[in-house]
């Protein structure tokens, strides 16, 4: 029977991966569809050709991939490299589409042994289960963003700084510094992946780890050092990798691509003439909380509900503080962000998951008197779990699939999309691509070619007749065509 909570978390944890999987096929087609997805995984099939970046083609406004910037001769995303070079193995092994959704799977079993570390196996078992079936963990693990990775390595730094920081003495069967060098390579990897969420993030450990220097045992004291130096000894990879591509290691790539991606407040800062002011933080705030208390755990206007209620009934562990903090945290910074995100859920909340899943949990187990060595009356017992059954009833029948629903075709780009161009199999040519509407016709068709496909064909982004024609010159040696998406299955032959 000890083994049975282990076991069942297992069984959560692989639900969790199939789910993953499974929505990435469903939903999106294991295609990009945001400008993020699409610099990514561009950035990752470069990585897994074991180069960094390209050579800039001669026409880059022709030959337009979103996210991705011209720089001295160079391209390259405009990210981090954390991610896409976890992808790149994906890509590697033939199952980009796959990376996202074990790393799901690892993000529900940590949950379960937060949540068991910190109030028992019951909450660990429950914890799990609001992260497995959270719709915007779903969405964003479906996906080819990098939030699942994130909220993995949030989830081992928070146990490694536990285990190997906070706690009185190393787990049994564990190095003492394993733990240790976990929680440094966590927050510096995340800090690779997303280094504003990994600023965040590690504030609150930043504090405790000062309180620890300040208060704590002489072991402690060389743990929090230790967890610094190599959080920033990893972190520091990042200004070589902006060196490597730009030649400044403080030039962000961010600001090739849109000089006003800065976070911060005033002109240069945003889209707005005025940049971004204290206004705009509040109304981008409010309304990604106001997505988040549905999508969370898929219980519309009460997705936070039990969360308070388990702070208060943990609130002798110092543990359910440092947990406590984090969404506050993201919160705060990210409202110096000029863009908000509620399209896959408010994503820059998301790697708090673990952590309200957990406060959540323990507050259901409080309610329902789970946590008390007198347990409380029957009724009340029954009651709570009804309820909580019936929640989750709920997201999964009917909140969940409307949601996955919406997300299904986003603007329009599935592999049906691109199937007439497809068929044609032109091998190598020139197509100048006219969309219809937006850019996101032209988006839907580029997994066709390099470096997301093998192949020779090339696709170009209409310019205007003048451009066109010069690119056309360009490529005398290869037929070009032109490709309007109102005529698919039809293509126009370039004047020459």
């Amino acid at each position: 029977m000890k083994r049975l909570p282990g076991v069942l978390a297992a069984l959560i944890a692989l639900g969790t991966c199939l789910a993953a999987a499974w929505a990435s096929q469903a939903v999106f087609d294991r295609i990009p569809h945001l400008e993020d997805e699409f610099a990514n995984l561009w950035e990752a099939e470069v990585m897994a050709d074991g180069q960094i970046a390209q050579p800039s083609p001669s026409f880059p406004r022709s030959f337009m991939v979103p996210f991705v910037v011209d720089h001295e001769g160079l391209r390259f995303g405009k990210y981090p490299p954390g991610w896409p070079a976890l992808l790149s193995l994906g890509i590697v092994l033939g199952v980009p589409w796959l990376v996202n959704a074990l790393l799901a799977g690892a993000a529900a079993w940590l949950t379960y042994r937060l949540g068991s570390r910190l109030a028992g196996p019951g909450v660990g078992l429950l914890a799990a289960l609001l992260v497995a079936t959270s719709p915007m963990f779903l969405l964003l693990s479906a996906s080819l963003m990098s939030h699942a990775l994130s909220v993995f390595l949030t989830l081992t730094l928070t146990l490694g700084w536990l285990d190997g920081v906070s706690a009185d003495r190393t787990p049994p069967r564990l190095p003492r510094g394993l733990p240790i060098a976990v929680a440094g390579l966590s927050l510096g990897l995340l800090a690779l992946t997303r280094p504003l969420t990994a600023v965040c993030i590690g504030l609150p450990f930043g504090v405790h780890g000062l309180w620890i220097l300040a208060r704590g045992g002489r072991p402690a004291k060389r743990a929090v050092l230790a967890v610094g130096l190599i959080a920033f000894a990893a972190a520091c990879l990042l200004l070589a990798w902006q060196w490597a591509l730009t030649g400044d290691p403080l030039l962000n790539p961010y600001a090739l691509w849109w000089p006003y991606d800065r976070i911060g407040f005033g002109p240069g800062h945003g889209v707005t003439e005025t940049g971004h002011t204290l206004n705009l933080a509040r109304i981008n705030t409010k309304f990604s909380l106001r997505v988040g208390r549905h999508d969370l755990f898929g219980w519309p206007f009460i997705s936070w509900i039990f969360a308070p209620i388990g702070l208060l009934a943990l609130r002798r562990r110092p543990e359910a503080w440092l947990l406590a903090a984090l969404l506050p945290v993201l919160v705060l910074i990210y409202a110096a962000y000029w863009v908000g995100a509620w399209l896959y859920g408010p994503r820059y909340y998301v790697e708090a998951l673990g952590a309200l899943a957990v406060l959540s949990a323990g507050g259901i187990a409080a309610l329902a008197g789970w946590l008390g060595s007198v347990p409380l009356k029957r009724w009340r017992s029954l009651s709570v779990s009804a309820l909580v059954l019936v929640l989750l009833a709920l997201n999964v029948g009917f909140y969940l699939p409307a949601r996955l629903h919406q997300m299904t075709g986003l603007y329009g780009m599935t592999r049906a999309a691109s199937l007439p161009l497809e068929l044609l199999s032109l091998g190598k040519a020139l197509v100048i691509v006219h969309p219809a509407q937006s850019w996101t016709e032209y988006g839907a068709l580029l997994p066709l070619t390099p470096p997301f496909a093998e192949g020779d064909l090339l696709l170009a982004y209409t310019r205007g007749a003048e451009q066109d024609d010069r690119l056309a010159h360009t490529y005398a040696d290869r037929p070009v065509y032109h490709y309007y998406l109102e005529q698919p299955a039809r293509l126009i032959p370039a004047a020459r």
